[in-house]
């Protein structure tokens, strides 16, 4: 079964991953650069944690989770298009994501750090969560309901149950959920706000 699961959730994070660089090459998405940097730096330190603290293959999913935004991350510089013009909201959460992944390098403890890049991470995703609400166009629902599909199945890679193991694919679920509902939230207030 787990076999099966962690195909599954090869296929899907190959369609998400592929479906958001097409459509940003293609300018359609316009990714938000600081989110997409940050929100790939946390899930490798995250994973690193993991790692350090005895977790083997359920630290794969979260290694997953910021190698694919790193490649978004380098995809926005194909075409100028697909590039949103940061504001001064997204340099602040650029430097509070950076501050908990400098506080996370200060502590030698690993769930302390695994807390840290969560932080990290959050920060990085709430610029993009504001774009999805107010400039949902800009955003792909479906490349984050794989990414929510991915982290649901993180969970059967798991043969223990510890805080190590838990804490950052339950924070991928609801920050997931979160960037899905967000888009498709935005989408519908823009569409109801068109037909008044």
């Amino acid at each position: 079964m787990r076999q099966y699961m962690v195909l599954l959730w090869v296929v899907a994070q190959l369609y998400g991953i592929f479906f958001y660089i097409k459509a940003t090459i293609k300018g359609e998405t316009k990714p938000n650069r600081v989110s997409w940097l940050m929100r790939s730096i946390a899930p490798l330190i995250a994973s690193g944690a993991a790692l350090s603290d005895g977790v083997r293959r359920a630290a794969l999913p979260v290694f997953m989770s910021g190698f694919w935004p790193l490649l978004i991350f380098l995809s926005t510089f194909v075409n100028r298009k697909s590039y949103r013009k940061l504001e001064k909201f997204d340099y602040i959460c650029g430097a509070c994501s950076i501050l908990a992944l400098v506080l996370r390098w200060i502590t030698k403890e690993p769930m302390v750090a695994i807390w840290f890049a969560i932080a990290s991470d959050g920060f990085a995703a709430v610029p993009t969560i504001i774009k999805s609400l107010k400039h949902p166009h800009t955003e792909s629902a479906i490349a984050y309901t794989t990414w929510l599909f991915n982290a649901l199945t993180s969970f059967f890679a798991m043969r223990t149950f510890g805080a190590a193991e838990l804490a950052f694919p339950i924070y991928l679920v609801f920050v997931d959920s979160l960037l899905m509902f967000s888009v498709y939230g935005g989408k519908w207030r823009k569409k109801h706000q068109i037909e008044k």
